[in-house]
């Protein structure tokens, strides 16, 4: 990941609202929910949701697929993981290390 799609995928994610949205479809996993489960669990309302959901769609946190007259939106595994391995590339100095060893 380039340093610029780590502070776009960040900022997206640097909001209350958009950060609850993307924990709740990653516990969705891949299969993903519709905005108005979405927007039901978390108790958003539909236009201020949508537009959270835009801006994770645009940082690439968020899939979005179309099925019927339903939109289903799933989190991007592939953008998170991406971002994690941004963050924790020079842990320890680059040499590998376990979690519960690292500072």
């Amino acid at each position: 990941m380039e340093t610029k799609q780590a502070i776009a995928a960040l900022a997206a994610i640097a909001q209350e609202s958009r950060l609850a949205v993307f924990r709740l479809l990653v516990q969705a996993g891949p299969e993903g929910m519709i905005a108005s489960k979405i927007s039901e669990q978390l108790e958003i309302p539909p236009s201020s949701l949508s537009f959270h959901l835009k801006e994770l769609s645009h940082a690439g946190m968020v899939n979005v697929r179309q099925d019927g007259r339903f939109m289903i939106y799933s989190a991007n595994f592939d953008t998170m993981n991406g971002l994690v391995s941004f963050l924790t590339e020079n842990c320890c100095g680059g040499s590998p290390c376990a979690p519960d060893t690292c500072c």
